[in-house]
């Protein structure tokens, strides 16, 4: 029997910037970096932000939720304008734009929902397709490509979620979630402030003219994505369009663990139990990121039965905006992560020192980040898109990062209970964020088969209950 539709949508409106200004009446366009261009193809960043309200009533969400969520928007995008606006990539123009006009806006999909509110929120594991009613698709076109779309649903009496999909050619991780969370500092200012203001830290800065680009970086990835060959492509090699998903999300489960501050200094000891010479630890980068990532690494490996000689990508992205000369400001908005892939074998993961293989990895990948240096990184395009054309290794990447105060974006209504990041559902990746209870803990978001899953939870729990012993 076919599995009954839980979601309903309401309706499917644009909310335009705030007519309040001027502003929102001006055409204006943003050019692309290099960073953006790597990314142009790729899969969305999707979110969900779940609300636990038990007052959320339908008649409470239509008349108070809802028109506090649309105004609030609406005058964030006053000071987001391109988030408003597309990419696009006119067929007499060397090189795609960020362009704004007047009467852009965001989709914003209205649904609700009768599932259970409590069990999409869990940490527990479900099935990873339920969590995709709940998130929008980008409007994306040959010729066009939006930034962003939204979808706010209703659960009766149970809460409401925010899902959000965005476009990685031009917002990252970190500056989506600044979007998110500046929105939600207006919505909670917006019945006591006539007039909401952003502080410094969600204040945007699209700012450009001191970007520099000497290795040419930008026409290269164009070059790569107009020269590949890429199913759907070939016809009109400028479309926007994005890679198709190469996983299919039905056999597929989400589950949430949590790392505590105790979990992370076991790992610590663990790493100093299998390192030759203790004192390497005074030269590696032994972050929370970097312990929880290759944990939770070897654990995959393991559930999902890799042999031995299984070539192996591990990858996770950097954020260059403190690393480029000068330094773009934190409040950056745009793209401005690389990859960093590390190639190696299944056996190096399972081995009984795959921990601390990888933990070293991780650190030395890291710390050649530091220099400053965009090594490698002409030709990290082309390869990736040749493995995709001609059949690519595993890869294991992580999205997210604890350092994105998801669990402070606070509308009004109390902080969420849960965030899931559900693009890494199109990969089979890895989320990591910081905990909820601010403790210094990190979620860990993993998307694997069920009975791959299965494994994956004993693996992880008992792994943790075994350093204690």
């Amino acid at each position: 029997m076919a599995k009954v539709n839980p979601v309903k949508i309401l309706e499917v409106c644009r909310v335009t910037p705030s007519s309040d200004s001027s502003k929102h009446a001006i055409e204006s366009s943003l050019s692309l970096t290099h960073f953006e261009f790597f990314w142009l193809r790729f899969y969305p960043v999707e979110q969900i932000y779940f609300y636990e309200l038990t007052d959320s009533t339908s008649s409470f969400f239509s008349s108070v939720i809802l028109p506090k969520l649309k105004s609030s928007l609406s005058l964030a995008l006053l000071h987001f304008l391109p988030v408003a606006g597309n990419i696009t990539w006119p067929s007499n123009a060397t090189k795609p734009v960020v362009l704004y006009t007047p009467n852009d806006g965001v989709s914003v999909t209205v649904a609700e929902s009768n599932a259970d509110f409590s069990y999409l929120s869990g940490n527990h594991m479900n099935e990873a397709i339920d969590s995709h009613q709940y998130v929008p698709e980008l409007a994306i076109s040959d010729s066009k490509a939006a930034i962003l779309a939204l979808q706010i649903t209703l659960f009766p009496n149970q809460g409401f979620s925010i899902g959000v999909a965005s476009h990685h050619g031009f917002l990252d991780g970190k500056s989506i979630v600044m979007f998110i969370r500046a929105w939600a500092h207006i919505c909670k200012q917006i019945e006591t402030e006539k007039i909401p203001t952003l502080s410094p830290e969600l204040t945007p800065c699209f700012d450009r003219t001191d970007f520099q680009d000497p290795e040419g970086l930008d026409m290269v990835y164009l070059n790569n994505w107009l020269e590949a060959k890429l199913p759907g492509f070939n016809d009109t090699p400028k479309s926007l369009k994005l890679l198709p998903a190469d996983n299919s999300l039905s056999n597929l489960a989400r589950a949430t663990f949590d790392l505590s501050p105790e979990d992370i200094k076991k790992l610590r000891q663990k790493l100093l139990s299998q390192l030759d010479d203790p004192n390497q630890t005074k030269t590696m980068h032994l972050s929370t990121f970097v312990l929880s990532y290759a944990y939770t690494l070897v654990c995959i490996a393991k559930a999902r039965m890799f042999e031995g000689k299984r070539k192996i990508i591990i990858a996770f992205a950097a954020d260059w905006r403190d690393r480029l000369d000068p330094p773009l400001p934190k409040n950056y908005i745009g793209c401005c992560v690389t990859t960093n892939p590390i190639f190696t074998e299944a056996e190096t993961l399972i081995d009984e020192n795959g921990f601390s293989f990888v933990a070293m990895k991780l650190s030395d990948m890291i710390k050649g980040l530091e220099k400053g240096i965009l090594a490698g990184e002409k030709e990290k395009l082309g390869l990736v898109l040749k493995s995709i054309e001609v059949g690519h290794e595993d890869v294991i990447a992580v999205s997210a990062s604890p350092k994105f105060e998801v669990y402070e974006t606070d509308f009004g209504w109390g902080r969420p209970k849960k965030v899931d990041f559900t693009s890494i559902d199109w990969n089979g990746g890895i989320s990591l964020l910081k905990s909820k209870g601010s403790n210094g803990g990190v979620e860990v978001g993993i998307v694997l088969e069920k009975r791959e899953m299965e494994i994956f939870n004993s693996l992880f729990v008992n792994g943790l209950i075994d350093m204690s012993n």
